[in-house]
């Protein structure tokens, strides 16, 4: 199983990114997927899931409005498009997929910063 991100970038404070995600090594259309981030010193956390459909998506407060979880399954790749970033959302941000185990990438850099 592997998740490679890209996408991440450095971006002034109210810019967008488009974060990517291809999965590979498994049955991609048959699994929530989910963004998570860790910033400098703090702990990781949630930030998006998207069910295996991607009827149902699910946010964290702190990006609910400004970010967008989506995924193709015919690409075997999910996205995160983040738009109004603040420096706040600066972090390494992770895809991830619970099979059996807890999988993740080896993540893509976020730095807002003016």
């Amino acid at each position: 199983l592997r998740l490679v991100e890209s996408g991440g970038a450095l971006v002034q404070p109210g810019g967008s990114l488009r974060l990517s995600c291809a999965a590979s090594g498994f049955t991609f259309s048959s699994y929530y997927m989910r963004w998570c981030r860790q910033a400098p010193g703090k702990e990781r956390e949630l930030v998006a899931s998207i069910s295996s459909s991607g009827d149902s998506t699910n946010y964290a407060n702190s990006v609910l409005g400004r970010f967008t979880i989506s995924r193709d399954n015919a690409k075997n790749t999910v996205y995160l498009e983040m738009n109004s970033l603040k420096p706040d959302d600066t972090a390494v941000y992770f895809c991830n997929v619970i099979k059996g185990g807890n999988y993740w990438g080896k993540g893509t850099l976020v730095t807002v910063s003016s």
